[in-house]
């Protein structure tokens, strides 16, 4: 059925001229400094520029790192505009000059940086947006502790006040959001090298900002942010065109786990599942136990299994049975986190057992609706 026509109004029609008038902006978003995002502009910078188009340099921070110094080559820079501050000259970007020279795409990196005061505008950002409304396409930077709705999260989270900061609606009006993404483990490895920091702050950075656990909340705050980001941009376009929201495009995946061999290979299914669909991964694990009194073997499993969830940036959840039926606990949970599809191994029960106590994949499939089941098979035989 094709969608009502509605007649725009004048100043719809206006908005659209405006809009079409002006530059597209292009945001590289990153967990944490040194993941690459600088980089990553700089060799689109290049493939642009091989194609054709008229590319410049408004401001790139190369922090002193000879990969990404090397990688400028011969992109042209537009040279930055000296500033007296209380006798001092200091450096900034020159966005009269970019706007004045026109070219089809300049590089601007530090999208959160604030201007040395008594600068035209403020902030980078606006200056970005000066650019963008005069034509000029936009490649940029930022990393996620930067975004203004993040602020008191990021600040639980590393324990620093981040005080340079983007509004959110400015990066959501960014045409294309690329995650730059590496794990915690490569950029310590990369902040130990010296390929981050001076060799001076790399000792200071590992036992503060870049512990293995502040790095692993940020990427997943920025996974997040970016999947937040598709699905905005998918309704948006849905709606557009007079098309309801896709089914799929909130899909959430949860695997249950119990003591068994089979346990870590639910996971790395489930993994992949939520992998493809670009989602959430939940890991659930239903028990009567009480944590003091937890055998050591299965301590170690459910360690085991929280670094799993660390590693696939899953939410690990361990949930009391508190006199319910597994499968209750199991749908109450799914219910609670809006699962739509489940993931289970093969029943441990033989035959006799499910005939006289009832399949838990049949309970299951009686206490939910709208929830898809999948059943992985064990690796060892079933009892007959």
């Amino acid at each position: 059925m094709l969608p009502e026509y509605r007649k725009k109004t004048p100043e719809e029609i206006l908005e659209e001229i405006e809009r079409l008038k002006r530059g597209r902006l292009k945001v590289y978003i990153g967990s944490a400094p040194g993941v690459g995002k600088t980089y990553r502009m700089l060799q689109e910078a290049h493939e642009l520029k091989a194609e054709g188009l008229d590319v410049v340099i408004g401001l790139i921070e190369t922090h002193n790192r000879k990969e990404t110094e090397d990688l400028i080559g011969d992109l042209e820079i537009v040279p930055k505009k000296n500033i007296d501050y209380k006798g001092r000259l200091l450096e900034e970007m020159d966005t009269e000059a970019i706007i004045k020279r026109a070219p089809d795409l300049v590089l601007i990196d530090e999208l959160a940086h604030t201007n040395v005061p008594f600068s035209q505008r403020n902030k980078r950002y606006m200056d970005v947006e000066e650019i963008l409304k005069s034509g000029i396409n936009v490649l940029s930077a930022v990393n996620i502790q930067h975004l203004e709705s993040l602020h008191d999260i990021v600040q639980q989270i590393t324990g620093v006040q981040v005080r340079e900061r983007i509004p959110d609606s400015f990066l959501h009006m960014a045409h294309e959001i690329i995650l730059v993404d590496v794990t915690p483990e490569i950029l310590r490895k990369r902040l130990s090298e010296g390929k981050i920091y001076h060799p001076s702050k790399i000792e200071q950075a590992l036992n503060n900002f870049f512990t293995a656990s502040n790095l692993g909340a940020l990427r997943e705050l920025s996974l997040r942010e970016v999947a937040n980001d598709v699905d905005e941009r998918v309704e948006k376009a849905n709606e557009k065109n007079g098309k309801n929201k896709p089914s799929g495009i909130n899909e959430k995946i949860m695997v249950c786990v119990q003591h068994g061999s089979n346990a870590e290979r639910l996971i790395r299914r489930g993994w992949r599942i939520a992998n493809r669909l670009k989602t959430e991964l939940i890991i659930l694990h239903v028990t009567n136990e009480v944590s003091m009194k937890r055998s050591t073997e299965n301590r170690k499993k459910i360690q085991d299994w929280k670094r799993l969830a660390i590693q696939f940036n899953a939410r690990f959840i361990i949930e009391q049975i508190k006199k319910r039926h597994i499968a209750k606990a199991i749908t109450d949970v799914a219910k609670e986190h809006d699962v739509t599809q489940i993931i289970l191994g093969q029943s441990a029960r033989s035959r006799w057992e499910e005939i006289r106590k009832g399949s838990i994949v049949n309970m299951i499939m009686r206490y939910t609706t709208g929830v898809d089941i999948h059943i992985v098979s064990d690796q060892q035989p079933r009892r007959k």
